[in-house]
């Protein structure tokens, strides 16, 4: 099989960012890209390492390189370390975000969304043109939850932690099995919450809590059984004791860092960091409680309860300020998009941005809601949940913020929430209270692999075929998406090629042998690809 037939854009990556397809579209290097990270087969240094800021590429407009309505492909060797202190980032994309139109493919990781790290190291391909569906899809209640409080993925399968408020009631995990069928998991422990979830070490962990429902102006559980502890999966209905945060009754975040687990609570100060077996290792708290985890660019970062603030752990117990976000009082989710921290806010409604750290900038308010919780990347835009009337927004830019519908219409309450979001078989899916229902919206096509990619080198291929989109791992196809009509999908936009840039952020890992075909390869093919790298 001839495997160079079509290929219009050939990045080998050995040293510089020339194509060397013979069609002149030679990319221009950006920021601190360096070409000195190991190849993936051995042979020394001279692929491409982006640091997860400032590096990429960026390919101009050409003829050869249009998008239209027509089949693609997209290749290349990727390395994101699991040890990491950053998301890893977009591979490959070119999107218009005014237009909704174009590509995203990339590996998602995402914590503090809401309380959750709902997606770790997922790789996902998507294409656009302003379509998104007009409802949402109520794959319905698991358990008797009122609330949803956590989702999570891992191997192959979407989890949901709940909060069930009846007597003699336990928060329990659910897997998805489909429509609207949840699976029991087991109750890791005998208080009402499960208030967490997270993949750290090819497992899954829940943080289990003493949920007090008159937050969110619900009757309080007769169950006041203290959490505060941290279960690993064994599989079945089992969970294993990971030992407690301190003396705390709940746990409100997990999240991973510099590959280390590490764990919040919402009723009391401090955050801890887990050190295998029951051990967690307090690591001091930045003089108020730590409420939400997220990881960005170096940093593990760290909603204040108490004051609006963003705190940034030092290590060794040591914190610094990183600024307020507006007069917001409490600061509900964190997400990296467009190369930048976001965070979402109570009482305005509001989501902020930060460029330096430090000063936050109004995105704008989410209709005339009071709080935002959870926040997602997916296919190229940044979606929020809200609080009261549990509706999930997307950002169009410049203030602007669409709602996409209301997931919770139960009568005769105070409070309704969108509360945690994860991406899984290439749809966005949402909690919310009080229904403790989950929902599930997909926007233009979009395929997912729902498993954490391994560490070290991988050759990961996207393809847009004539009706639907399939994404490989290794040579493998992994994941294919829902089928579609070519002529309603017209990816022209006028924006360049980017390599190792994109909606989520710049690339934190290694690219080598990038490809671009204007026709869907064959199974054969990307498996003769993935091969060897072509260098």
């Amino acid at each position: 099989m001839d495997v160079e037939t079509g290929l219009v854009g050939h990045w080998k990556l050995d040293g510089n960012s020339e194509d060397r397809s013979g069609n002149g579209n030679h990319g221009r290097s950006e920021g601190a890209l360096e070409f000195t990270a190991p190849l993936p087969l051995g042979g020394g240094p001279g692929a491409a390492l982006f640091d997860g800021r400032s590096a990429s590429i960026t390919v101009p407009q050409s003829e050869s390189l249009a998008l239209g309505a027509g089949e693609f492909s997209l290749a290349a060797w990727v390395r994101a370390d699991r040890v990491t202190t950053d998301v890893p980032g977009d591979i490959m994309s070119s999107y218009s975000p005014a237009t909704r139109r174009g590509f995203n493919f990339g590996i998602q990781s995402a914590a503090g969304v809401g309380s959750s790290q709902s997606n770790w190291r997922n790789v996902f391909f998507g294409i656009d043109d302003g379509k998104i569906e007009p409802e949402w899809t109520n794959h319905g209640r698991p358990g008797n939850a009122v609330y949803a409080m956590a989702l999570a993925v891992h191997e192959g399968a979407l989890y949901a932690g709940t909060y069930e408020g009846g007597a003699g009631e336990t928060g329990h995990v659910y897997r998805f099995a489909g429509g609207t069928t949840w699976e029991d998991c087991g109750a890791p422990a005998g208080c009402n919450a499960v208030s967490t979830l997270a993949v750290y070490g090819g497992d899954l962990y829940a943080g289990v809590s003493c949920y007090r429902a008159q937050g969110s102006a619900q009757p309080d559980s007769p169950n006041k059984r203290p959490g505060g502890s941290v279960y690993r999966y064994a599989g079945g209905t089992e969970w294993v004791d990971c030992g407690q945060l301190g003396d705390a009754e709940d746990v409100f975040g997990l999240a991973v860092y510099a590959g280390e687990l590490y764990g919040s609570a919402m009723y009391s100060a401090g955050m801890f960091k887990y050190a295998g077996g029951k051990t967690w290792l307090p690591c001091g708290n930045p003089g108020t409680r730590v409420a939400v985890l997220g990881v960005f660019q170096g940093g593990l970062y760290a909603t204040g309860y108490d004051v609006g603030g963003v705190f940034r752990y030092e290590g060794d117990q040591r914190w610094s300020f990183c600024g307020n976000a507006g007069d917001s009082t409490q600061l509900y989710s964190f997400a990296s998009y467009q190369g930048q921290l976001h965070t979402g806010v109570w009482p305005s409604g509001s989501v902020y941005r930060t460029e330096d750290g430090r000063a936050w900038l109004d995105c704008g308010r989410l209709g005339e809601e009071l709080e935002v919780m959870g926040m997602m990347v997916y296919n190229g835009k940044l979606y929020a949940g809200t609080l009261p009337l549990a509706e999930v927004f997307r950002y169009d830019g410049e203030n602007d913020w669409v709602s996409t519908g209301h997931l919770d219409a139960t009568p005769d309450v105070r409070y309704r929430r969108a509360w945690t979001m994860a991406v899984y078989q290439g749809r966005l899916f949402c909690t919310t209270l009080p229904s403790g229902n989950v929902l599930s919206l997909e926007a233009g096509r979009n395929v997912t692999h729902d498993h954490a990619l391994p560490n070290g080198w991988h050759h990961l291929t996207a393809v847009r075929a004539n009706n639907a989109l399939r994404l490989y791992v290794d040579g493998a196809l992994v994941g294919e998406s829902a089928t579609f009509t070519a002529s309603d999908y017209n990816l022209a936009n006028g924006e360049p090629l980017q390599i190792g840039n994109g909606q989520i952020g710049p690339l934190s890992g290694s690219l080598s042998d990038v490809r671009f075909y204007n026709r869907a390869l064959s199974d054969g093919e990307v498996a003769a690809i993935a091969e060897k790298p072509r260098l």
